[in-house]
């Protein structure tokens, strides 16, 4: 069963872009909370840009440059990226989006020094929050393949293609991510905790709308958590 708790914090003023048809918001949660679940329902509803800077990052490890191979360096450690890394790329990638109407960060920021430097990119107008126990996060994503071809997610447990190995949505090949490992998960939960909840604190006494998720469940039921979200976002007077 799948629960979530609202928790308005600010209703008026900072964030809040009543009137304007745009949406700029970030969803915070650890890895294999459901961020990019999530934020790709959000995504079709709200037709914003959603930025995920793990999707950037793997694109960039796919290339054979001197940047994809530091980035691959990283990643396969279960380490956080470099700011001054992590803002270039950012940077670089939003200047190529046509479409500004509004953006949804997936994966970013992580540090404070990330936060501020967003905030002379986009005005944050709410903030997600994916709250999920270690052990879960720790099933999921052990479990987790991915299409190579499309991005398409399954779960070999829980949401399985139809032909084992392969895509339902492309016919592409499905692999297990070389992070999505217990000890490497466990590793990037650690991170996590100390360097990103800190950033709940810091747009909490900016006094930026949030809206909290709690869930116990294995499975992830996406539509009922969007509508949820997107009700929230209609009583913030943010669509």
């Amino acid at each position: 069963m799948f629960n979530y708790q609202s928790i308005t914090i600010y209703e008026n003023g900072i964030g809040c872009n009543a009137g304007i048809n745009m949406v700029n918001a970030i969803i915070f949660g650890a890895p294999g909370s459901g961020k990019g679940t999530y934020a790709s329902r959000l995504q079709d509803k709200l037709s914003v840009n959603v930025i995920a800077m793990g999707d950037i990052f793997r694109e960039i490890m796919k290339e054979n440059t001197d940047l994809g191979r530091e980035v691959k360096g990283y990643v396969e450690k279960g380490l956080l990226i470099p700011d001054s890394l992590t803002i270039r790329v950012l940077k670089q990638h939003i200047t190529k989006i046509k479409n500004k109407k509004g953006f949804l960060f997936d994966g970013y920021p992580r540090t404070i020094e990330q936060a501020k430097t967003l905030e002379e990119i986009a005005k944050i107008g709410v903030i997600i929050q994916l709250v999920v126990p270690d052990w879960i996060i720790i099933e999921r994503l052990s479990t987790r393949r991915i299409c190579k071809n499309c991005g398409e997610v399954y779960n070999i447990r829980y949401l399985k293609p139809k032909v084992e190995g392969t895509c339902d949505k492309c016919g592409g090949p499905l692999y297990q991510r070389p992070d999505d490992t217990p000890k490497v998960i466990k590793k990037r939960i650690q991170v996590y905790e100390q360097q990103t909840r800190p950033l709940l604190q810091y747009y909490k006494e900016k006094r930026i709308p949030f809206i909290e998720f709690k869930t116990e469940s294995l499975e992830m039921p996406p539509e009922s958590a969007v509508k949820g979200i997107l009700n929230e976002f209609e009583k913030l007077k943010l669509i």
